[in-house]
């Protein structure tokens, strides 16, 4: 008989018990092999529709498609033993009415395994989040920056500056909350009102962009590995690993050119 102890994932109420507690420690993830090292330090794995920036070279996330969540989906789900995993719903697929965001939410998590989902809106997608978590899928709210709307917002513009606009931010966050949402991502939010919202909301905050104020923070992986020509202002960039792949592939590349690339018998012998 085995004597070890099964890994259990952690699970949405745990992560909703965590408000005002322990920070909670968040990064995306789109493949099993990031997945499976995030997965040691994340309480909870995002695998954000932000991959068809990262990921597939796209100019932004409105041409990421649900098959395409949900392929990454089961990626990072097979690479990942403990954290919760979290999965975005794409442009398109929640916002036309709450019975298809039902349907498209019920197969991402049928073919994915996942946890929960996220989508982005405040008090417009109220109704729509009060339907899913009504009939069984755990809701992670997404308000202020929310990248879907870019188009509407004007671009990528950090969200609070305007203190006339306090308001309808806290109004999308008690409305997400009183709906069902578990948590909720603030994104590009001044501190002061990331920090209210966060006191006034029973369920926690997830900061990107937002502040430390918040309950717990989230990044986007390759961001912070320096993987990205580009980072937002806010993003610390804890590693260096674009330049350290360019050194290798040039290394490597040279290498063969210059048949200095190890033979077989350094190889096999």
């Amino acid at each position: 008989m085995s004597t070890q102890t099964p890994i259990r994932r952690t699970t949405v109420p745990q992560i909703a018990a965590r408000k005002g507690g322990d920070p909670i420690v968040s990064l995306t993830s789109y493949h099993a092999h990031t997945a499976a090292i995030v997965d040691k330090y994340a309480d909870f794995i995002l695998v954000g529709d932000s991959l068809g920036m990262v990921m597939h070279g796209m100019d932004s996330t409105l041409g990421v498609s649900l098959d395409l969540m949900i392929m990454h989906g089961k990626a990072v789900m097979r690479g990942t033993q403990r954290a919760l995993v979290v999965v975005d719903m794409p442009f398109g697929s929640y916002e036309e009415s709450p019975a298809i965001a039902f349907r498209n939410a019920a197969r991402i998590m049928k073919e994915t395994g996942c946890g929960a989902v996220k989508l982005e809106g405040g008090a417009r997608m109220a109704d729509t989040i009060r339907f899913l978590t009504e009939r069984g899928i755990p809701v992670m709210a997404h308000i202020g920056l929310t990248p879907q709307s870019s188009n509407v917002m004007g671009g990528f513009k950090t969200q609070g500056r305007d203190e006339d606009d306090w308001p309808l931010h806290e109004a999308d966050a008690k409305a997400v909350t009183q709906a069902g949402a578990f948590a909720i991502v603030l994104e590009g939010m001044v501190e002061p009102l990331a920090a209210l919202i966060t006191k006034q909301v029973a369920i926690p905050t997830i900061g990107i962009g937002a502040s430390a104020e918040c309950d717990g923070q989230i990044l986007v992986l390759e961001d912070m590995l320096g993987l990205n020509a580009w980072t937002p202002k806010f993003v610390k960039v804890y590693g260096d690993l674009g330049p350290a792949i360019d050194r290798a592939v040039s290394q490597y590349a040279q290498e063969v050119k210059d048949r200095s690339f190890p033979g077989e018998d350094e190889v096999y012998r």
